[in-house]
């Protein structure tokens, strides 16, 4: 029950939070300056904060004024970071010396400039509840890395970090190369003739995405992508155990929705993918001597297929539109439904264009129209499509097909492919976009009400 006390220390909150807003300092363009003078402002505007109920105990007005303390410490950080977002990374990464993920930068910008991002220990406060109690903190880590993402030289230097091989790869390439295979938990990698085949493996959920996921297939993507044994890479799903599909392979069911309406996704999800196992699966891995930039030829890399079986759906069907050669079953279908969750389906704004063209791509992810493989619209993403019965063997006829002259120039082709349909500049200015209108969405309560309409998700259980 709600305590008497709690409504009294925050009777008159939304003009205290009024007045506090009207103290947002002017900027000198001095970094220390600013800093200090930001810094202040935010802890104050925390503190407001602090005075606050939970959010589901909050009254209309406390929630508004808690809207309208967030609104004025994000206009401020919009405007620190246009002034100072090259210092800020620079100071992160010991002017451009240390490379530093951007799961990571997030929190080490928390510690260097307090109020600028959330703390590790502020987040964890918000992990264990429902997405629709969460404060949303996290929309401070998509407005840093927005930045990043947009500054010429601070972007380029991120997605460098992003495209290195992670350190837990050179702990585990002895033990693919000596095996021949490894798992992962929810990925696995096993060498099949002149192919790293990666497995996702989620099988409880129709082999969906979720923070679980991606790190482990990250993991395999450097390794199928290392191994020296292969000369091409291919993802499929594995078998999955839920009733309606048992002892069949699933491609994905993209990202855990139930998962996400119990708050237990993190915003850093949507990054780790972007920029990480799906941005490799497209450029391969860098080296930390030279950028990876096509003019250099410095990364490492394979042409990778992918195998649909069933469905890819949500952020599988991204993973199509990275590929070198999809082949599908006759019986799979693809779908991107944005609209009906209320986020932004990845990178495919940017690359389902490229396929369909703009009004298919619309109708996918802005109306959620249903695109067969089997079918004329299908077909313009997919490659081939065969029999459900017979993917075993077109697996095996593809990578023979595509590695009997070996890949050198598949190697090269890909990357002059790349270099005109999707520049590094052009990525990074719609990772920019990205970063900042995902996080926003993901907090949104259009997003929990299109979770509760079209999922269900309040009758569903883990």
């Amino acid at each position: 029950m709600r305590k008497d006390t709690g409504k009294a220390a925050s009777t008159g909150i939304g003009e205290v939070a009024r007045s506090w807003s009207q103290t947002s300092p002017a900027l000198t363009g001095e970094l220390e300056r600013d800093l200090h003078a930001c810094t202040a402002f935010w802890r104050a505007g925390a503190e407001l904060r602090g005075k606050l109920p939970p959010r589901p105990l909050r009254s209309a007005e406390e929630e508004l004024a808690a809207k309208s303390i967030f609104e004025a410490e994000r206009r401020l950080r919009e405007r620190f970071l246009s002034r100072h977002v090259e210092g800020v990374y620079r100071r992160l990464t010991s002017d451009l010396q240390s490379f530093i993920r951007a799961d990571d930068l997030v929190y080490a910008a928390a510690a260097a400039f307090p109020g600028l991002t959330p703390t590790r220990e502020i987040v964890a406060r918000d992990d264990d509840r429902p997405l629709k109690d969460k404060e949303g903190f996290e929309v401070d880590q998509g407005i840093l890395l927005s930045h990043v993402l947009a500054h010429p030289q601070a972007g380029r230097h991120l997605l460098h970090a992003m495209l290195l091989p992670l350190p837990e790869t050179a702990e585990r390439l002895p033990h693919l190369l000596e095996r021949g295979s490894i798992d992962l938990g929810r990925a696995t990698v096993t060498r099949s003739g002149k192919a790293s085949v990666l497995e996702m493996r989620n099988p409880r959920f129709l082999n969906a995405m979720d923070d679980s996921i991606t790190r482990p297939m990250e993991i395999a993507t450097d390794l199928a992508i290392l191994d020296p044994e292969t000369q091409i890479a291919v993802i499929r799903g594995g078998v999955v155990e839920n009733p309606k599909y048992a002892g069949r392979r699933l491609f994905s069911a993209g990202i855990n929705l139930t998962l996400l309406y119990q708050g237990k996704v993190s915003f850093l999800f949507y990054i780790r993918h972007l920029l990480g196992w799906e941005n490799k699966w497209l450029r391969g891995l860098a080296c930390p001597e030279l950028p990876p930039d096509e003019s250099v030829g410095a990364t490492k890399e394979k042409p990778w297929i992918a195998a649909v079986d069933g469905f890819a759906i949500g952020g599988g069907c991204q993973h199509l539109l990275v590929m070198d050669y999809v082949l599908a079953a006759s019986d799979a279908y693809m779908t991107l439904p944005a609209r009906k969750e209320g986020i932004i389906p990845g990178g495919a704004n940017m690359r389902l264009p490229r396929f369909t063209g703009d009004r298919i791509a619309r109708q996918a992810i802005m109306h959620g129209r249903r695109l067969d493989c089997d079918s004329p619209e299908g077909r313009l993403i997919c490659d081939e499509v065969v029999p459900p019965g017979e993917m075993d063997a077109a697996v095996a006829r593809v990578v023979d097909g595509l590695t009997s002259a070996g890949v050198v120039s598949a190697v090269a082709n890909r990357r002059t492919f790349r270099v005109v349909q999707e520049p590094i500049a052009t990525f990074l200015a719609y990772a920019a976009v990205y970063a900042r209108e995902q996080a926003y969405c993901h907090f949104s309560p259009a997003l929990i009400a299109n979770l509760e309409r079209h999922w269900n998700a309040q009758q569903r259980k883990v």
